[in-house]
């Protein structure tokens, strides 16, 4: 399996970012930090799509990545980037470079479709700036820009490139990156989790994993240690609550499940909804014969 000399691998949680009133709950922040750390996650990822980066400006950022790192302690944090404006997207980035970061998870700038030759310029700036490695994020459903797999080898030879999340829907694409070693593979599909890291993938960045966080850690660490058939077995009874997840806009039903769990407010900024009653009770149904299953210690 993948270990390119980097600390990206293993379950990430994309955290999620709790509100109150219409303002960051920073105490449910922490609180949620420290529910991810006790359950042996690998490290977390901040102002990701999941954690409504889109909805935050530049210092609330700022403000929940150092929330985060404060409570983290020794638990790896990556930082999300999203941008179309490079020069800002640069600004950022060295704000960030400040700080204790794992890595920089960054998507192809959104909506302008700059072509392979312009995506790969984009993200070989962000990785010749960074402080941190770059993660590169393929997710072509969200920003409009599909990479070509000969643009991500390229990419991934630069020194400062250390890891994907794949979201890219591409099977063909991500063999072609696991077999070619140069950069960690990690599954951005939860639904892919297993099978990726079957393949010789680093790890996930799992949305879905805020739910039982400790089931995806048990199912990661049995496929590491080649125990096959419990890893199938947690996966499969996973399946229902990922799902779930993603029946409804994300972050909306984790939110839902995280506030019946006590652990926040189900707050979401518009025009982000929040998850409807029918779908959290069907959360709530599946998360309850989880833990019949698989009984929370």
């Amino acid at each position: 399996m993948q270990s390119h000399q980097s600390p990206i691998q293993g379950v990430w949680v994309p955290l999620v970012t709790p509100f109150s009133g219409g303002a960051v709950d920073g105490g449910a922040l922490r609180r949620l930090v420290r529910h991810y750390a006790t359950a042996g996650v690998d490290g977390l990822v901040v102002c990701g799509s999941t954690g409504e980066a889109a909805s935050l400006d530049d210092a609330e950022q700022l403000a929940v990545l150092d929330a985060v790192l404060t409570e983290a302690g020794s638990l790896p944090v990556i930082m999300g980037l999203a941008g179309n404006h490079q020069g800002h997207v640069l600004q950022r980035l060295a704000a960030f470079g400040t700080r204790p970061l794992a890595g920089i998870l960054a998507p192809a700038p959104y909506y302008v479709r700059p072509g392979q030759e312009g995506a790969a310029a984009y993200f070989r700036c962000l990785a010749d700036a960074s402080r941190s490695p770059l993660v590169l994020y393929d997710i072509p459903y969200r920003t409009g820009a599909t990479l070509d797999t000969a643009t991500l080898l390229v990419l991934a030879a630069h020194p400062n490139i250390a890891a994907i999340k794949d979201c890219g829907g591409a099977l063909e694409k991500t063999i072609a990156l696991i077999a070619d070693g140069n950069m960690n593979v990690l599954a951005g599909e939860d639904l892919q989790s297993l099978s990726v890291i079957c393949m010789g993938g680093a790890g996930m960045i799992a949305a879905a994993a805020h739910i039982r966080p400790d089931l995806f850690v048990a199912m990661y660490r049995a496929l590491r240690a080649q125990q096959l058939d419990r890893a199938r077995q947690l996966f499969h009874a996973l399946v229902p609550v990922i799902q779930l997840t993603f029946a409804e806009p994300n972050p909306g039903p984790v939110k839902a499940q995280l506030g019946r769990q006590g652990l926040l407010s189900a707050e979401l900024r518009q025009p982000m909804p929040r998850a409807s009653e029918a779908l959290a009770a069907r959360m709530d149904a599946a998360v309850s014969g989880l833990n019949r299953l698989y009984p929370c210690r």
